[in-house]
């Protein structure tokens, strides 16, 4: 368990607290480039690490980035005119660039110069693959992006989507380190006679408790979870944790699976979810999830859906089941077929987790075996928050390269060691036809 301060250096990212320093420092996935369809189009009211900010396309396409707040007499800047390569306020008519500029100021005499001398709060923007990312941080020369593999794919081949979370990023982010929870929350009630044998879910189903090995990397932590397959191997599910805030996931082959989330905070009370990957429907592989009779488990068919986005702060991309509706949950479905009652593996997660509360009270938790990762994962972030506060350099930042890996599941004799068995499966740019079934 954390003490309330430990918990307060884990969870806060507003400015000037330890985690919001450290995530600064990076490049964050802000919004869509879809968002923002149009040059010259309407603002886009943006939060992002506590900060409300406005997002726009300028004429030549470029995305500008500022704080909401005209630096004049403090109107909103959401009620200004994108134009001409910058946004105007209409209160004065002052008028800001994507860097902040001030370009103009229609009230102040021709001969004055003290549009030279305002400026509003501005960060780097650059898109690349559909998202625009943002730099908050210190540097005057920011540091390259992260190389995620779907984010350098080819346009066209990379499903991306996003999702609010009203609850706090970490403990948004946990649930995508703790491959305990699979077997139960969205497979409670799945029994092996209805799996087929020697897939990963049924190994998954047939033994619910897996024994983990957990170790940290120059960019992060990394799981091994692994259960008894065969006589003599192990099904593993190697899952990993990329600073800041990023994820990859075992829900695929190991070698093949191509897919990063990331839990961007938008304040300490909410969380934008990121879904970057090849859909699984490109990589039809021998270890894919099946039933006997091939129809999906009962609970796991349901997508996401949305309700229509709305212009406020955190108006864009709200699920339309949630806590107001109890995620839509059916209590005779629950008894009867699925688990949980709710549909749809990412509505499970997204309910547990805001269950918890905006920021859980990790002082009361009771931490097994089952949490090692999330425990390595907190102390890692937690350091390395501290660090920065003297003057140490974040990991991975300079080093884009870091960033290509994989995650997946993958059967090994029971005698190997994981880590070093699975390098080249976890190797980003790698292709294995070897794993994927002639069609």
């Amino acid at each position: 368990m954390l003490s309330p301060d430990e918990n307060d250096v884990l969870t806060r990212v507003g400015p000037s607290t330890p985690m919001g320093d450290l995530i600064r420092q990076y490049w964050i996935p802000a919004l869509m480039s879809s968002e923002l369809p149009a040059p010259d189009g309407p603002p886009l009211r943006v939060r992002l690490l506590g900060e409300n900010l406005l997002a726009f396309r300028t004429t030549s396409g470029k995305v500008g980035l500022v704080d909401h707040v005209c630096p004049h007499r403090g109107a909103s800047l959401f009620y200004g005119r994108n134009e001409a390569e910058g946004i105007r306020c209409v209160y004065h008519g002052w008028k800001f660039d994507v860097a902040g500029q001030c370009m103009e100021m229609p009230t102040e005499p021709p001969e004055s110069t003290f549009k030279d001398k305002v400026r509003a709060k501005a960060y780097p923007c650059t898109e690349r693959n559909g998202i625009i990312w943002a730099y908050m941080g210190p540097r005057g020369d920011p540091p390259p992006l992260p190389d995620l593999e779907p984010n350098l794919l080819p346009e066209g081949h990379v499903e991306i989507w996003t999702a609010l979370r009203e609850c706090n990023w970490v403990q948004a982010m946990e649930g995508d380190i703790d491959t305990a929870h699979l077997a139960l929350l969205h497979l409670g009630s799945v029994s092996p006679d209805e799996l087929i044998p020697g897939t990963f879910d049924y190994y998954t189903v047939r033994d619910r408790a897996p024994r983990y090995q957990v170790v940290e990397t120059e960019y992060g932590t990394m799981y091994g979870a692994y259960r008894p397959a065969g006589d003599e191997t192990y099904y593993w599910r190697i899952a990993q944790f990329l600073f800041p805030f990023y994820t990859l996931i075992p829900t695929g082959v190991l070698g093949v699976q191509i897919r990063v989330r990331a839990w961007v905070p938008l304040d300490d009370q909410h969380t934008m979810f990121w879904s970057i990957g090849v859909p699984q429907t490109q990589l039809r592989t021998n270890g894919r999830r099946a039933s006997s009779n091939g129809a999906p488990f009962p609970g796991t068919s349901g997508g996401p859906k949305f309700l229509p986005n709305t212009t406020d702060w955190l108006g864009r991309w709200r699920l339309q089941e949630n806590a107001a509706t109890d995620y839509g949950i059916d209590r005779e479905v629950q008894r009867t077929q699925s688990f949980t009652g709710i549909d749809g593996i990412h509505l499970q997660d997204q309910a547990i987790t805001e269950s918890m509360g905006p920021i859980v009270n990790r002082s009361r938790e009771h931490l097994g075996t089952s949490d090692a990762m999330i425990i390595r994962t907190r102390r890692r972030l937690m350091r390395a928050a501290l660090d920065v506060r003297h003057g140490m350099t974040p990991p991975a930042l300079d080093t884009p390269a870091l960033y290509r890996q994989r995650s997946g599941g993958v059967l090994l004799p029971r005698a190997t060691d994981w880590v070093e068995a699975t390098e080249e499966l976890r190797r980003a740019f790698v292709g294995h036809p070897e794993l994927v079934p002639h069609a």
